[in-house]
């Protein structure tokens, strides 16, 4: 009897000729290599596709798209190093290393790229970068691809009679059919991570991570937003329009703001709440040092001090220094406009978020968040990596912090000595955030509030704050402002990690949305957006600062 082509596949396609089949496939695999394969595979397997079709479709595709890699990085890469940039930080010297060691032993990276997730673009691409021979880049590739594309087309073929009965009885549902390729996807792409030494592990710490929502990479995270932000725009008929929420703010605090200028409007307004800074702004290193030493001398400003650049982001580049051989070092590593800053001891600090509606007489705290610097205690036998890497939270984020330990981290910590492993109160740089609502009183709304509206032109964005104790906080007597965020300011107290993941979107989709309705009424008092062009310009050259900026403290 003659079976009925399944609902989950396109009868049009099994009706191609192979030659058409193969050539589809060549195309889809030069966009995504997995998924045309394993359902080529499952199809030939099944016996709904040639299997000579199948294969040679996969592979020549699989195959062209290694040498377009290989090709663009040959042609293009050596240009990229007129950029001043990597100029600074790769040498003719190093790339001769770097090909004669690719001459020697480079061939087999490449075969074992093939195999490990996530290697084979920076191989094939420092492949062509390095000028490996084509021909010999062509046979290694060539040969990896065929073995890699016959063994999913062999598992394929060994349990093809299995997909064929469970296809047809899930026969019209289309997630099903979605369901096997994942599943197969899972088996050839996690097997080696499995069977590694250390495998398990590996997956298990995989896992966990991902039940973590506040160690998400950003560009996961923001993804929510990022189209909540889009909405926005759309309601409100401009995707600029953040860049007037605060119009005393260059581009409304949203991108390439200065921190000094702000903290001197902060400083001139309300000098007894702003820890007074200053600003480096001179080319040559000397030069700034030379004016570095003389505020210290001429201000009485003791060491440590705090160095942090002047257009910041997520606490990047944020260092508490100790002496003027740290603030020469600072200064070499990086170009950009710096401020200085008086150190305030705290020992504790929160963010609080405020915003106004410019017709409203009255502003209000929209979150606090509580800031705890993690430390780790010396037992006199674990290194400081070590210390770091066993504890219960410091090791999901353990990188960033070792990257500041670089020196010290297989020291050995005395017993009972604590390190503490972050200076700046910034969850990006491995801070704990903790809702801080139970710190909300009237008299420091109130303070907020009076600082706030003594700021020409500022409705919406974080103050970061530091004091001794929650009295001096709670009623508002004696605090001091480290910095002040604009538009793109966020609510911080979203990543405390007993918040759900719903939660936190919740409060970031409100928060936009005030930003928004502010800029909306600053819009209708006279006041322009910032031209989108001009916003991306501005992100342009803050990321290009940021590759410059040291490590956060």
């Amino acid at each position: 009897m003659t079976q009925q082509i399944p609902d989950w596949l396109p009868g049009a396609f099994t009706e191609w000729k192979p030659l058409h089949q193969a050539a589809a496939l060549a195309l889809a695999t030069l966009l995504q290599e997995d998924v045309p394969t394993v359902t080529a595979a499952l199809l030939a397997g099944a016996g709904r596709m040639s299997w000579p079709a199948g294969f040679l479709g996969c592979f020549f595709g699989i195959w062209c798209g290694d040498a377009l890699l290989y090709l663009v990085a040959r042609g293009f890469g050596r240009k990229l190093l007129n950029g001043r940039w990597i100029r600074r930080r790769v040498t003719e010297s190093s790339i001769e290393r770097s090909q004669q060691w690719f001459a020697e032993r480079g061939w087999w990276l490449l075969v074992g790229s093939r195999f490990v997730p996530g290697m084979r673009l920076p191989s094939y691409l420092a492949a062509g970068f390095l000028r490996v021979p084509f021909p010999r880049f062509l046979a290694v590739t060539g040969a990896t691809v065929a073995v890699w594309t016959l063994g999913i087309f062999g598992l394929a073929e060994a349990f093809g009679s299995i997909a064929e009965d469970w296809l047809q009885h899930w026969n019209g549902h289309g997630l099903a059919f979605l369901v096997l390729v994942a599943a197969l996807l899972l088996a050839v792409k996690g097997a080696p991570m499995l069977f590694h030494r250390g495998g398990h592990n590996r997956v298990r710490q995989i896992w966990e991570r991902a039940r973590r929502w506040e160690f998400w990479p950003p560009w996961l995270f923001y993804l929510p937003v990022g189209l909540n932000y889009l909405r926005l725009g759309w309601k409100y008929r401009s995707l600029s329009l953040p860049s007037v929420a605060n119009p005393g703010i260059a581009n409304g605090g949203l991108i390439g703001e200065s921190k000094f200028e702000t903290l001197s409007e902060l400083f001139r307004t309300s000098p007894e709440f702003t820890a007074e800074a200053w600003l480096l702004k001179e080319d040559c290193v000397d030069r700034r040092f030379a004016t570095l030493a003389a505020i210290c001398d001429r201000e009485q400003i003791g060491f440590p001090l705090i160095m942090k650049p002047d257009v910041g982001h997520r606490g990047f580049g944020v260092r508490l220094i100790h002496d003027l051989g740290e603030a020469r070092d600072y200064l070499q590593h990086t170009p950009a406009p710096t401020v200085v800053q008086r150190f305030v001891r705290g020992p504790l600090e929160v963010g609080v978020f405020y915003y106004r509606f410019p017709d409203q007489a009255v502003g209000h705290v929209f979150a606090v968040t509580e800031k705890i610097f993690p430390v780790i205690t010396g037992d006199g036998v674990r290194t400081i990596e070590e210390l770091i890497r066993g504890d219960p939270r410091a090791r999901w984020v353990a990188d960033r912090y070792l990257l500041r330990f670089t020196k010290r981290r297989n020291q050995v910590l005395p017993k009972g000595e604590r390190l503490r492993l972050v200076e700046a109160g910034n969850h990006a740089q491995g801070c704990i955030f903790q809702d801080g609502r139970h710190l909300i009183t009237p008299e420091l709304e109130a303070r907020v509030d009076d600082i706030s509206r003594r700021l020409p032109g500022f409705f919406i964005g974080r103050y970061d704050l530091r004091y001794e104790n929650e009295d001096d906080l709670r009623s508002g007597r004696a605090f001091q402002i480290l910095e002040l965020n604009g538009a793109s300011a966020e609510a911080t107290s979203i990543y405390d990690a007993r918040n759900s993941l719903l939660a936190a979107y919740a409060v970031l989709a409100r928060q936009w949305e005030l930003v928004f309705a502010i800029g909306a009424a600053n819009r209708a008092k006279g006041t322009s957006p910032v031209p989108l062009g001009t916003l991306l310009r501005c992100w342009r050259d803050a990321n290009r600062l940021l590759a410059t900026y040291p490590p956060a403290d």
